[in-house]
């Protein structure tokens, strides 16, 4: 699908489009890191299985560029080459690079960011990574030349059980069902049309990213797979990939 500039009345000069090819759609637990895990759990273990899926899938378009789209940056942030993220906050000794080697006084990237580079390369993709948030996609596909793949970073509702970080919700299942099955049939309006307000309500971290892809890719026809739905946590993950047909 190529997506045209968002302002196609600007300059002479002709803009940068780029053709979103597919996408892939991961969950944002920092336990996806082996570093911060420790001791590997069954649950993890399949889902980072599934994760390598559905990154196969990406990769397998032979995207030039893949954009992470994820919350956790100030808007207009990009992320890129020389970026990387501290996770001492998470108990470890740990750099992750979202592109190439680390450089001092460089952004710090946000986990979600951090977790979607370390995907990348655990699938084996070197070429252009973009990170941005959600509320910046539409204004930074234009920006690069395609083929282009989208890797969304975002978690389904943390009210799921007890075990949850947030007070259980008997809606929040409900509302995990209705983005899985958009995963799953290849439904950007689907995605697109997500409440926010809901999202928010339900701790469904991935609301809005999930939101700003299907906005993009609205009119395309996209052929989806769903690896994964569960809350082993008490927070819905859901891992698919979407192929986008041109």
């Amino acid at each position: 699908m190529t997506v045209a500039p968002s302002d196609p009345s600007g300059p002479a000069a002709p803009a940068v489009r780029a053709d979103v090819v597919s996408v892939a759609f991961c969950p944002t637990p920092p336990l996806l890191l082996p570093e911060v895990e420790g001791r590997p759990a069954a649950e993890t273990t399949e889902l980072r299985a599934a994760c390598a899926r559905a990154l196969h899938a990406l990769i397998s378009t032979s995207p030039a560029a893949v954009v992470v789209v994820a919350d956790g940056g100030t808007p207009g942030a990009r992320f890129g080459s020389g970026d990387a993220a501290d996770l001492a906050g998470w108990g470890v000794g740990l750099v992750v690079p979202f592109s190439g080697a680390p450089r001092g006084g460089d952004r710090r990237v946000p986990l979600a960011h951090a977790l979607g580079a370390r995907l990348l390369d655990e699938a084996g993709f070197s070429g252009i990574r973009v990170g941005v948030g959600p509320q910046d996609l539409a204004a930074a596909l234009p920006e690069l030349d395609g083929p282009v793949a989208l890797l969304a970073m975002g978690d389904g509702s943390a009210r799921r059980a007890v075990l949850a970080p947030g007070v259980p919700d008997e809606e929040a299942a409900a509302f995990d069902v209705g983005v899985s099955q958009a995963l799953r049939t290849g439904d950007p309006a689907g995605l697109a049309a997500l409440d926010p307000e809901e999202g928010e309500r339900l701790i469904a971290a991935g609301t809005s990213t999930w939101r700003a892809v299907g906005a993009v890719l609205r009119d395309a026809r996209v052929t989806g797979t769903l690896h994964y739905d569960d809350a082993p946590f008490g927070v819905g993950y859901l891992v698919a990939d979407w192929a986008v047909s041109p």
